[in-house]
């Protein structure tokens, strides 16, 4: 094959490892773009495509991570991963790891970790790369890299985020939860939702959002039971789909610009925690963007002239 044909058949699982590493959709491509300009330019043929780029993607991203976690300190409110409606890589023999490491907790988690403890645990744990390899991609010993995924593990399992293991039984309370909201039902919302269950926003300051993380069945579901039928009337849409391999949904103004998106965890018939992405700066690889606080002005509008 030529290296354009290699490097394309090779581009999902760059852009995955990436994604995961950063927790961002438009720094991911771009370190995938950087990884092909490198392997473009590369005088020889490289024994192994899949090897070279793999670690040459895997640089990149460790280097842009630890200058993006500056930056993650001074972020205003949670910081959440850029949402993914789908993971491009798919690995029949690794469906499973694939499937809870790209979740919005597990990406949450990961950030517990350095970068090389995060790029070792991906690589070994979630593609399933051997220890040479490992050891390749981040520059280290074999034995460091045991000693990474010790330590990395460690911090995983403390705090591994559990899911609803049937898909269709996610998928059946989503789109209960998501017809609720459309009829400001707040009995059936608090219905679906666990008694400690957490809405958390992500605005970083750049789109309305909540003070703080909304606690408590009875509290969300009031939350959401009052601001919802509001935006519909305005035309808001609310389109289900999967987030981060969760249930979940984007939602769009009248002219199909995306506000914001929703996701949902979900655990033992009831929903645990909502996260709402509401940073322009982070839905734009899913479409032309929503003006929020022109939306919120509307809907203030609407609700003043309705008393």
């Amino acid at each position: 094959m030529s290296k354009v044909e290699e490097f394309e058949e090779l581009r999902s699982l760059l852009f995955s490892i990436a994604y995961r590493i950063l927790g961002s959709v438009s720094e991911a491509e771009d370190a995938v773009q950087e990884a092909w300009l490198r392997f473009d330019a590369s005088p020889t043929q490289p024994v192994s495509a899949k090897a070279f780029l793999s670690t040459t993607v895997t640089r990149i991203a460790i280097d842009v991570l630890r200058s993006a976690r500056v930056r993650r300190e001074e972020y205003v409110g949670p910081w959440f991963p850029e949402p993914l409606l789908s993971d491009p890589y798919q690995d029949p023999a690794r469906a499973v790891e694939l499937a809870d490491s790209v979740s919005m907790a597990a990406l949450l988690l990961l950030e517990r970790l350095s970068p090389l403890e995060r790029a070792v645990f991906l690589l070994r744990e979630v593609f399933g790369f051997g220890y040479d390899e490992v050891a390749a991609a981040v520059g280290r010993s074999e034995a460091a890299c045991r000693q990474l995924l010790v330590r990395a593990r460690k911090h995983m399992e403390a705090g591994r985020p559990r899911f609803e293991a049937d898909r269709a039984e996610r998928q059946e309370l989503a789109t209960r939860f998501f017809d609720a909201l459309k009829d400001g039902d707040v009995g059936g919302l608090q219905d679906l939702l666990a008694a400690d269950v957490q809405l958390v926003g992500d605005g970083g300051g750049k789109a309305p959002q909540l003070a703080r993380a909304v606690v408590g069945a009875q509290n969300v579901a009031r939350l959401l039971g009052t601001v919802f039928p509001w935006l519909f009337r305005i035309d808001v849409t609310c389109e289900p789909h999967e987030i981060n391999g969760q249930p979940g949904a984007v939602v769009r103004d009248r002219d199909g610009k995306v506000l914001h998106t929703l996701s949902l965890d979900v655990l033992d018939g009831r929903i645990q925690t909502i996260r709402s992405v509401v940073n322009p700066d982070k839905l734009g690889h899913i479409g032309p963007v929503a003006d929020a606080w022109a939306v919120d002005r509307e809907v203030k509008r609407v609700r003043g002239g309705r008393g």
